[in-house]
């Protein structure tokens, strides 16, 4: 059972009165300067006041509630409000100093504080520029999900049912929220469903599923065949050992027509369905999250389908390489040589380095066939990034400007963390091989800096495109709930890629 995401209705009035009957009124309350004043009360809360007859203001100080960004205080109300006089709950839900990214954690707050909810109404929007009603939107969509649930009876948590908005207008800001928060919902579902029921054909599959209504959306599969017949050598090693072979899915979304032409972008997700670790098996404690190992592939092809649903104006191809990297008879080895797409021999090192031969097909497939504006790569790609910089941030590595400035501001708006990180030229000889073209994995005693030198093998399928390459391996996974962020697979990249996007990528 999948859960169901809150319904959000606009409603152009602000009176609070408007609750009466509801599960939950939360009106917002803003917090201090710091070390000055109480906290300040926002629209709908002074009235909400009045029409309940309490004093806000002395509950907040009682229960010590500041009104920082997602900090919530439920005041329970008398009985006699379930005649439908009023809401049953107050919410004082905290906004922190109103920006984009308090915002969003208030509207996290909001929804881990409703869920089961019928009924919720909020002032919390009531003034908002778009910018900052989206990602209250967005947060409060983003907290709601809960992962499906296998074999054990139990449905996930239920989301508030509905959630009506104050002096909200339908438009674009809360339309747009809609569709970034469901491929975030999306991309946590494919990657949250377990291995057992997840292999590459299964992906396919739902790509194809997911698709099937939106207009302008095309889906090829390259099953095994097709792609010992092309010279995928990468994809055929990695998922050799495998019982389910490896396929490479292309999710093709064009405009409508008369759309004034625009830069093709191409995206592609590493899609590793489980990894053992291959024949350089894994320990058992790092084998046990990675089903969320194609995260990536979940991630653009999420991205693909949000562009599709909002119509934008942008042409857009996903590429989802697939496999298994399971060991068996047929598994490739370390000191093996792979010839990948395009005719380039890889020397193996280390047969749990599989995301780069994955996506050393996919990137040189997109270069020699798709024609390209733009190729962005995204992927759960290595220790060494999430080492560096933790679980917050991914890892982008790119040398255009432009293309820089463009993804730093799409993650900006979407909270969706990255810092950029070096490609050191000196550490290219970490891939010189004695025995093929290229070494995956540096020797020991090389430079170290493995995110870099995975990054700079990447580079070397990617023709002279403009090219950006986004390791999430740090953030696409959580131990815990954190404002918008859920446990397990965050789905992080989905909004940031399509936030890009919105804005025409260039």
């Amino acid at each position: 059972m999948v859960a169901r995401m809150p319904r959000l209705v606009p409603l152009a009035g602000s009176d609070v009165r408007s609750a009466a009957g509801a599960d939950v009124l939360a009106v917002p309350v803003a917090a201090p300067p710091p070390g000055e004043g109480d906290p300040q009360p926002r629209p709908g809360t002074a009235d909400a006041a009045v029409w309940l007859g309490l004093n806000t203001a002395v509950l907040a100080e009682q229960q010590r509630f500041r009104g920082s960004a997602g900090e919530v205080l439920g005041v329970p109300l008398p009985s006699s409000r379930d005649d439908g006089a009023g809401p049953r709950r107050l919410v004082l839900l905290g906004v922190g100093d109103g920006s984009a990214t308090a915002l969003r954690r208030a509207g996290a707050g909001l929804a881990r504080a409703t869920r089961g909810a019928g009924r919720v109404v909020t002032s919390a929007g009531v003034g908002l520029p778009p910018q900052h009603l989206r990602a209250f939107c967005e947060g409060l969509l983003l907290a709601s999900y809960d992962p499906p649930r296998s074999g054990t009876g139990e449905g996930p948590r239920p989301a508030a049912e509905v959630v009506e908005l104050l002096g909200v207008d339908e438009g674009p800001a809360l339309s747009r929220a809609v569709v970034a928060a469901r491929a975030t919902w999306r991309t946590r579902d494919l990657a949250s469903t377990p291995s057992s029921t997840k292999d590459p054909a299964w992906v396919a599959d739902q790509a194809r599923a997911l698709a099937a209504d939106l207009p302008g959306v095309e889906v090829e599969v390259l099953d095994a065949a097709g792609l010992a017949r092309q010279g995928f050598g990468g994809l055929l090693a990695v998922g050799g050992g495998s019982v389910s072979p490896p396929c490479l899915v292309t999710v093709r979304y064009r405009p409508p027509a008369g759309t004034a032409p625009r830069r093709h972008v191409v995206l592609v997700g590493k899609g590793i369905t489980f990894d053992s670790g291959g024949l350089s098996i894994k320990p058992r404690d790092a084998m046990i999250p990675m089903k969320t190992d194609m995260a990536g592939a979940a991630v653009v092809l999420a991205a693909v389908l949000g562009a599709a649903e909002m119509e934008l104006p942008q042409p857009v191809t996903a590429l989802l390489p697939l496999a298994e990297n399971a060991f068996g008879g047929g598994s490739y080895r370390p000191g093996d040589v792979v010839r990948v797409h395009g005719g380039t021999t890889v020397e193996i090192a280390n047969t749990d380095a599989e995301g780069r031969m994955v996506l050393a097909d996919a990137l040189h497939h997109a270069d020699a066939s798709l024609e390209p504006d733009l190729l962005v790569d995204v992927a759960t790609l290595t220790g060494a990034a999430s080492l560096g910089l933790g679980k917050r941030h991914a890892a982008l590595y790119t040398d255009d400007a432009p293309l820089l400035e463009q993804l730093r501001s799409a993650s900006e708006a979407t909270g969706e963390r990255v810092w950029r990180m070096p490609l050191v030229e000196d550490y290219a000889y970490a891939l010189d091989s004695d025995v093929a073209d290229l070494r995956h994995v540096a020797a020991k005693g090389g430079p170290g800096a493995g995110s870099i030198t995975a990054a700079l093998f990447l580079r070397e399928f990617t023709g002279s495109r403009r090219w950006a390459h986004l390791d999430i391996a740090g953030p696409g996974r959580a131990d815990r709930d954190e404002h918008e962020v859920t446990k397990g697979a965050t789905g992080f990249g989905a909004r940031l890629l399509l936030r890009w996007l919105e804005d025409g990528a260039v």
